[in-house]
This record gives structure tokens, sequence and C-alpha cells, in this order.
């Protein structure tokens, strides 16, 4: 006969048993219901794709266009291509050459009517242009001829200012109908010089 000794340890030791698996079938159990923990996103090691662009710019004496190359990032679309290439426009020249454009002028929106682009700037671009005549003709073609060049369908600029259409920015220049390119102001190339952007024609 089992004494009531060894039969009290037996039932201890069956309790502390079911008692284990108890617990360990309900930790399983609330796993089964944890949240996953959250998936980390891929770093991209890759670079990204650049475009090299043209920008016009005037040269010292302010008496023609000249060109300067850079790069920016790729873009999705002719908007946001365009958006980029005036915002680096505004930017301003990185040596040597003069800025077109106040440099507090904000580009506040793009939108292609077929071959025209049309740029909704601040009202900066007039308050903070330094005015003449030839500044002003400057300006506009170097946004025209910017264009342009670098997006060969558009050959034409529309110029707003703050979502309406203007005579002129300082009294010189009729801007209500769209500006064409016209690289006849580009400086000519002096001697040994080449020509790397060719003859796109007059205003039209």
């Amino acid at each position: 006969m089992f004494s009531r000794r060894s039969i009290l340890a037996s039932a201890v030791i069956v309790l502390g048993l079911a008692a284990v698996f108890a617990l360990a079938f309900w930790a399983g159990k609330i796993n089964l219901f944890a949240p996953a923990p959250p998936e980390v996103a891929p770093t991209s090691t890759e670079p990204p794709v650049m475009r090299e662009i043209i920008l016009y710019f005037s040269d010292p004496q302010a008496e023609f266009l000249v060109t300067e190359s850079r790069e920016i990032v790729e873009c999705g679309s002719d908007r946001e291509c365009v958006r980029a290439v005036v915002e680096e426009l505004i930017l301003g020249p990185r040596e040597g050459l003069i800025t077109v454009l106040p440099p507090q002028a904000k580009l506040l929106a793009v939108d292609i009517e077929g071959p025209i682009a049309v740029l909704d700037f601040s009202r900066d671009l007039i308050t903070r242009h330094p005015g003449g005549s030839i500044s002003e003709l400057l300006t506009v073609h170097a946004l025209a001829n910017t264009v342009a060049v670098n997006f060969p369908h558009l050959r034409q600029v529309r110029i707003l200012v703050a979502g309406e259409a203007v005579e002129t920015l300082k009294g010189h220049v009729d801007v209500r109908a769209p500006i064409a390119a016209d690289f006849r102001l580009t400086r000519p190339p002096s001697d040994g010089e080449t020509d790397d952007h060719p003859d796109q024609g007059g205003s039209k």
C-alpha cells in the first residue's frame, strides 16, 4: 500500500507538471495572436539616376546669354522636370556668370499646354527684378531658351505672376503672349570655341 505521504507527493508532481504544460500551452497561444514585427524596408544602395541640363545666364557685361551645364536628379514627368530646371535657373550660376532671375522669386506652379510651358511665379519676379530693357530681355529669353533646349517639344513659355498674366516685368518687354526661344541672344563663340548648341531659330 502506498502511504498517504507518497500519494500526496505524487499528486503535487502531477499538478506541477500540469501547471507547466498549461503555461507552455497558453504562452504558445498568446504568441499565435501576438502582432507580427514590423517589416523593415530594404535600404537602396543604388545611386540616383542623373540628368544633364543646360541653363542660360547673363554674361558679366549683361549683353548676351551664356550656357552653363549641371546635373539634376532625373524626374518622372515634363511638369516635374520643367520645375526642377527652372528652380536651378533661379538658384543662379555657379561661377563667372550673372543670374537672370531674382533669387527671391518662387516658382508657384508649372503647367504644360501643348508646346507651351506655363510658369507661374511669385510677385518677387517683378518686385525684386532690377529692371532695364536688356535685363528684362535676358530674363524672359533665358527662361524660354532654357526650357526649349532641355525640352525640344516645348518651344515657348508663358509667364504668369501670382496666377495672373502681366503686361511686362518692368515696363520694357511685352510678356502678355508666350515667349519663344531666341538663340540669337546667345554669346557668339570666341576664337577657338565651338558652339555646342545648334541654332534653333529665332522668335516666331
